[in-house]
């Protein structure tokens, strides 16, 4: 997919989780402890934490996403015959404060330079996302922390979307979003926002609809496809 350009963005909306912030970072400080088990725990966590959250909706049973994550935690120590309560919660912890992937700063700092609006649109709870936006040094960065906690559903219900559009006081078509997670991506797509899939680890695409505008390596791509190189 030719990473095209987006003619008219206004405002520039990311996914947290996946996107800015290294899902599988918080597994990596506590690799010694979990030894040869470390990558199939996190990749089992972050599998269960999203289909909580399609299930919830589904169901109707809404809980915060600090709630799932330590659900889909819970369940992916059980799976792996783990049980220990103080690196449990060193985990959690660690989810407070997720790495940044390394080019995010510069690209928002680069993104507000040329006028734009900046933000982020996630499943986190209200909390997670300030603690980790704080972490990572990118508070001054962003024009908004959007929650899924308004509308009390998760991604890729419409509502969601819809929230950045109400926020940032510009129409869909003038927002581009930015997500590593593909579901994601075809949601926003499907939602009408002009949409940058950052394939980081060379996924195949989904089979759904609605795909998304640009597929880029990683956000330092964003800048050319917006305009703002």
């Amino acid at each position: 997919m030719q990473a095209a350009r987006f003619p008219g963005i206004k405002a520039c909306v990311f996914d947290a989780y996946g996107t800015l912030f290294d899902v599988h970072s918080a597994v990596g400080r506590h690799r010694a402890r979990l030894g040869d088990q470390a990558d199939a725990v996190s990749t089992l966590w972050r599998g269960k934490q999203l289909e909580y959250t399609w299930l919830r909706s589904i169901m109707g049973r809404h809980v915060d996403f600090w709630r799932v994550t330590g659900d889909a935690l819970d369940y992916a120590l059980d799976a792996h015959d783990i049980s220990d309560a103080a690196l449990r919660n060193d985990l959690m912890q660690a989810y407070m404060g997720l790495d940044a992937y390394p080019e995010v700063s510069e690209v928002l700092r680069r993104l507000k330079a040329a006028g734009m609006q900046t933000a982020i649109l996630s499943n986190g709870s209200p909390a997670m996302l300030e603690s980790a936006v704080n972490a990572a040094g990118i508070a001054d960065l962003l024009d908004a922390n959007l929650s899924v906690e308004d509308v009390g559903i998760y991604k890729p219900d419409p509502r969601v979307y819809q929230l950045a559009v109400d926020r940032l006081g510009v129409t869909r078509e003038q927002i581009s979003f930015q997500s590593s997670n593909a579901w994601d991506a075809a949601g926003a797509a499907s939602f009408g926002f002009r949409v940058a899939w950052v394939n980081r680890f060379g996924q195949r695409r989904e089979r759904l609809d609605h795909a998304p505008d640009a597929e880029i390596k990683d956000l330092n791509e964003l800048l050319s496809v917006v305009g703002a190189d």
